[in-house]
């Protein structure tokens, strides 16, 4: 698809929307409406007794509710994923780690939104200082892996970074060293 028009809409301090005009593939034309995003990462953080760190926290677009996710975070400008996440895991969790392994990553929502969610495992975890954002009010919940499928099962993990991101780590990855 090419971009034949686009109107910036709103611009914000995290994101931008705006509405193109598009070229299809077949050369005929339609109206886009994107929201810009800078990316974020997603963290799956082991901590070598089975049991993967998960945080709770309120969540006003989701109906209010209070999920319990993997710590994730949005990248700053011309921040390297990697930096983002090792950040990302100190201030949600209390926790660095010696071994950060990227797992490549997904779109959040390609319809509409350009959000690159860039996916780490970190093993090897040792204690830091939770520094959680002054927006943010987290509770670290330390979570059996192996009850994980049961929470997705059950709706007690609901947002899909985290089920994409522990899903992947469960079924796809072997990171038993």
């Amino acid at each position: 698809m090419r971009t034949l028009s686009s109107q910036e809409l709103y611009a914000g301090r995290v994101l931008q929307l705006h509405e193109d005009r598009v070229e299809m593939p077949d050369g005929s034309t339609a109206e886009r409406v994107v929201v810009d995003h800078p990316g974020a990462v997603v963290i799956v953080p082991l901590d070598g007794h089975g049991n993967v760190l998960l945080v709770r926290q309120p969540r006003y677009a989701a109906d209010r509710k209070e999920l319990l996710e993997l710590p994730a975070g949005t990248r700053e400008p011309n921040e390297e994923p990697k930096a983002t996440a090792r950040r990302e895991l100190r201030e949600e969790t209390g926790f660095d780690t010696r071994d950060l392994i990227p797992l490549g990553g997904f779109y959040s929502a390609p319809g509409f939104l350009s959000e690159y969610l860039h996916l780490f495992a970190a093993r090897d975890l040792f204690a830091s200082k939770a520094e959680p954002d002054e927006d943010e009010f987290l509770s670290l919940q330390p979570t059996s892996l192996d009850n994980v499928p049961n929470l997705i099962r059950s709706g007690e993990i609901e947002d899909a970074k985290s089920i994409a991101g522990l899903l992947r780590v469960i079924f796809l990855e072997d990171l038993t060293d």
